[in-house]
């Protein structure tokens, strides 16, 4: 394992790098409130065949804290992935996202010419903001209003994410000192698979600009995005964040969709290490493959 620090212009962000370095790279992207800890159960299984990347996020773990809200548009941490990318060698790599770590996934794999630098993309609990906002006008005016609302419920809490000043101290004070209790509580699971990383109470108040720079933008105006990347879609059956009705219409903006299910809550690397490794190097491996193979 070795540690290096990747800068993009005054961005510092650090960066884990491990496993086979004759295998494929796979960059492992955390979401809110985690680090590159969140990968902890998951990234042991898979170093024997692939070279495995993680990093934290701005505003998360070792890297830098911008202060302003426009510093966390999704552009931006495209462009540290892209950086991080780089850095190890550049592409093609494979994705794995959960969580924010996956709406950033999303946003790189629609941009252009994200073929030419992403190989594929595993996502987990964590949905393209422009492909929800468009699913969710659809499904309304086609008089489709079950879907739309358990999603708009699941998300109530990212209303109160756009209160300046409010949900720091409860945040702060409050939920970070019994997170591991709530996320057994939330997923119905063990919490000791959570192990909080030292930064948590710093990483959920700086994390709230992640949802106050990008949700009501994005969902306002969503924008037809399409991607030409293998892209896998690990459903957690029961996540209470992200439900997977609102996947429904994927197919429409990604034509190489593969769909895999989960017996699982939203931190599912934590509590399914196991079966989400399967899933992914499945996946890396079956894209990796020559066409001609995958066609016999």
């Amino acid at each position: 394992m070795s540690t290096l620090t990747v800068t993009r212009d005054s961005i510092r962000l650090e960066v884990v790098v491990e496993g086979n370095p004759h295998g494929p790279t796979l960059v492992l992207v955390h979401g809110w409130p985690d680090t590159h800890a969140l990968w902890d159960r998951v990234a042991p299984l898979l170093t024997d065949e692939f070279r495995v990347v993680r990093y934290d996020n701005r505003g998360a773990g070792a890297s830098s804290v911008p202060p302003r809200v426009r510093d966390y548009r999704l552009g931006e941490l495209v462009r540290d992935l892209y950086a991080v990318v780089d850095a190890v060698g550049g592409g093609p790599v494979h994705l794995l996202g959960h969580d924010w770590g996956a709406v950033v996934c999303w946003e790189a794999v629609c941009e252009p010419g994200a073929a030419d630098r992403i190989a594929s993309y595993t996502s987990v609990s964590g949905p393209n903001l422009d492909h929800l906002g468009l699913w969710m006008r659809r499904s309304l005016r086609a008089g489709r209003f079950a879907g739309p609302l358990a999603q708009a419920v699941a998300s109530a809490y990212t209303l109160a994410f756009q209160l300046p000043g409010v949900p720091a101290p409860v945040l702060r004070w409050v939920l970070a000192p019994n997170w591991a209790r709530f996320v057994g509580m939330f997923d119905r699971a063990d919490p000791s698979v959570v192990s909080p990383a030292p930064t948590l109470a710093d990483d959920m108040v700086h994390g709230l600009k992640l949802y106050r720079a990008n949700i009501r933008r994005r969902l306002a105006s969503p924008r037809e995005r399409v991607t030409g990347v293998p892209v896998q879609l690990v459903l957690a059956g029961h996540d209470r964040a992200v439900r997977p009705a609102g996947y429904e219409d994927t197919e429409r903006w990604v034509p190489n969709l593969h769909r895999e299910r989960l017996d699982a809550g939203h931190w599912s690397p934590r509590t399914h290490p196991d079966e989400l490794a399967r899933l992914t190097g499945n996946f890396v491996r079956q894209t990796a493959e020559p066409e001609s193979l995958r066609q016999i």
